[in-house]
């Protein structure tokens, strides 16, 4: 077995990483429990979609920022009424900050999809939210915006091409970029590369969607290389505002993420490409550096969504992108922060990241266990094998010719056993089953798992025990 070392290099600080905190569901844990959760794994940001007393009171001292929301229904009246605006936020924001450490409001959301023609109150109740906030003397430290989907955009690609839909532009984008100057806030935008994958997975490679590596995309207007569906979708949006001449207007990723499992006709929802989208992102995020038109644009990302939602409508994935199960238990294994250290890729080997107990709470990881993805390739499998057997110290006696898991004889095979056995060892710490995105975390047992949805189910079944 090839060795491949493990080496890592320092990088400057980077973004911020977030969560949406969603409540569409039946069997959800407590508030209070909640924020335990989102402290022992290290989130310091979350965004919810109202402004729930309990939820606002569980927070209270907790030290993690919070970003509240207006719902579309009441932006008719907080357009209309200065009053109702003014006492909403003394309701919903003034009676629990400083205590609630309340960061941003989002007035609406995805107001231009809404079906209710509320797209026409949006400025106005922006405007009216922040005026409340300036009687309050709390316009300094808390921001007013409003998050928009892609759909907002005319065209998208090449990112050079970004712009806004033209009937938006005059009564509604330039008016709310110029809200966002003068009051030094930032937009807001949903971005979902998992609907532009799904919806063209014969021309989007799943390795450029999933920030794997692969050879990137030239985009034809301005020349530059990109990597990754999620950063040319970003600079759509930043080349939209270029072109109204809004390029100081900063950016927060108000929703993103990658559902865990979909219907047979959504393409790519699945476990493996969830933790590898979300977990390539947070990485991504937290190492530093912006987008190929913004460099310097360090992003603050908010993952959607802390938990499976059960009571949502529409198909199976709106069901399944949450990070966690309602029991609290991980759907997958990710770190949700950053010891500011990245691993090198350098010459397509894959390696390890560095193993910690600081990102992962041990009741959120127990009984679990490691498996391979076989969406990886066996190139970047090979790669994680050899480390774990080798440097990463891995027992792979088992998976010697002759002996009881040798056969079969597939990197796939062998690298489950091998990436599990390193995963067990290292007590299930967080960062120690993602091998460059080449395996995840399962929280079913792996017979049960494997009987239904992975095609080594015998193998797994009868040698995961033994690693």
């Amino acid at each position: 077995l090839t060795l491949i070392y493990n080496v890592y290099f320092f990088v400057a600080d980077g973004g911020s990483i977030g969560v949406n905190y969603g409540r569409i569901a039946d069997n959800l844990p407590s508030a209070v429990k909640v924020v335990q959760l989102l402290k022992s794994q290290g989130l310091s940001r979350v965004k919810v979609f109202d402004a729930d007393p309990s939820v606002l009171r569980s927070l209270a001292g907790s030290g993690i920022k919070v970003t509240v929301d207006l719902p579309n229904e009441m932006l008719s009246s907080a357009a209309k009424k200065p009053s109702f605006a003014a006492a909403w936020v003394q309701r919903n924001v003034a009676a629990y900050h400083p205590a609630t450490e309340i960061e941003a409001i989002a007035v609406g959301n995805e107001v231009f999809v809404d079906t209710h023609n509320t797209t026409k109150f949006l400025i106005q109740a922006m405007r009216n939210i922040h005026q409340a906030l300036v009687k309050s003397n709390l316009h300094s430290a808390i921001k007013v915006s409003s998050p928009i989907a892609l759909s907002a955009l005319q065209n998208s690609y090449p990112s050079s091409a970004g712009s806004f839909r033209q009937e938006l532009v005059e009564p509604v984008f330039r008016p709310m970029l110029e809200f966002l100057r003068e009051t030094g806030s930032y937009l807001m935008v949903n971005a979902y590369p998992f609907f532009a994958y799904e919806a063209n997975s014969d021309v989007i490679s799943l390795d450029y969607a999933l920030f794997r590596e692969n050879p990137g995309n030239v985009d034809a207007g301005n020349g530059l290389r990109y990597f990754s569906l999620f950063d040319a979708q970003i600079d759509a949006v930043f080349a939209a505002m270029s072109a109204l001449k809004f390029d100081d207007i900063e950016m927060v990723v108000s929703e993103t993420g990658w559902p865990s499992k979909g219907d047979g006709t959504e393409i790519g929802a699945s476990v493996a490409n969830a933790a590898a989208y979300n977990g390539n992102l947070v990485r991504r995020i937290l190492t530093g550096g912006g987008t190929p038109l913004r460099p310097k644009a360090d992003l603050t990302v908010y993952l959607f969504a802390l938990f499976n939602e059960d009571d949502k409508n529409g198909p199976t994935s709106e069901r399944n992108y949450g990070l966690f199960y309602p029991n609290e238990e991980k759907v997958y294994d990710i770190p949700f922060t950053s010891d500011k250290r990245a691993p090198a890729t350098g010459g397509g080997h894959v390696t390890a990241p560095p193993v910690t107990g600081g990102g992962v709470s041990r009741s959120t990881t127990r009984n679990t266990w490691c498996v391979a993805s076989g969406e990886a390739g066996e190139e970047k499998l090979q790669a994680a094998l050899d480390f774990a057997c080798g440097e990463g110290g891995a027992d792979c006696r088992q998976i010697q010719p002759g002996a009881a898991c040798f056969k079969p004889n597939t990197v796939e095979a062998h690298a489950s056993f091998a990436f599990n056995s390193y995963y067990q060892r290292n007590e299930r710490a967080g960062g120690s089953c993602y091998f460059g995105g080449a395996a995840y975390v399962v929280a079913q047992p792996p017979s049960a798992y494997s009987r239904l949805i992975h095609p080594l189910s015998r193998y797994l079944f009868v040698c995961c025990g033994k690693c």
